[in-house]
């Protein structure tokens, strides 16, 4: 273990707050991530941590902090990579990384802290299948990596993957997806509102209503009312 991943684990556990690490099980939806445990360490702090570290820290400390049974060191390692990743000029290496160690982004904070910073942004510019191969991952944090990576594209100006994922996850039965890809149509929405409504026209009555809430957000009541069949 080197000097460096050494002080950033003893860091994080001097910011260490046991009433949080008893709050964040519920609020992280730990039950979804098998031997999730807290440190209890706020994102501020764990920043605080990484502003120090973050041209140290070798991508072998990324390594293990990310294959660590504690979240905070798991996220962590994520804001470390992102960091690394919008300063190298060998991107690929560190998207590699990423996908090879994607076992390490195992709950929605730590995927919605890095996929589209690091996953969407290198596929700005490049063949865009590996996102429609996730999207129809049996593992949860996969498909969740897939629709909010393009959260890049849309940043672009580019929808069209966006919606196209999402009608690959259209029928999905866990919440943190349908949360994700309502968000994400409702990010889309703000690029192109006209696309949004047409895909809403086509598929409003059969999403699941979690998805379609989170899409309808911005829309004014009377607009709502009518997706939600209320009108």
């Amino acid at each position: 273990m080197s000097q460096v991943l050494k002080q950033i684990q003893k860091e994080l556990r001097d910011h260490a707050d046991p009433a949080k690490a008893a709050f964040f099980p519920g609020f992280f939806k730990a039950s979804y991530s098998k031997n999730d445990k807290f440190l209890g360490v706020t994102v501020p702090k764990q920043r605080t941590v990484v502003k120090k570290y973050q041209s140290l820290a070798s991508l072998d400390d990324i390594k293990e902090l990310l294959a660590s049974p504690w979240h905070e060191e798991r996220l962590t390692a994520l804001f470390l990579l992102v960091w690394q990743f919008k300063k190298t000029s060998d991107k690929k290496t560190h998207v590699d990384f990423y996908l090879a160690n994607k076992t390490g982004v195992n709950n929605w904070d730590l995927v919605d802290s890095s996929a589209y910073h690091i996953l969407g942004t290198w596929l700005l510019d490049k063949d865009r299948r590996l996102l429609y191969e996730m999207a129809k991952s049996p593992d949860i944090w996969e498909r969740r990596i897939a629709i909010v990576a393009t959260m890049a594209f849309i940043r672009a100006g580019q929808t069209t993957d966006t919606f196209k994922i999402a009608e690959v996850l259209l029928n999905d039965k866990e919440d943190l997806i349908q949360k994700a890809v309502g968000w994400l149509l409702r990010e889309a929405g703000k690029k192109d509102n006209a696309e949004l409504k047409k895909f809403l026209d086509k598929y409003h009555k059969t999403m699941p209503r979690t998805m379609l809430r989170y899409a309808i957000e911005r829309f004014d009541e009377q607009t709502r009312k009518h997706y939600l069949g209320k009108a």
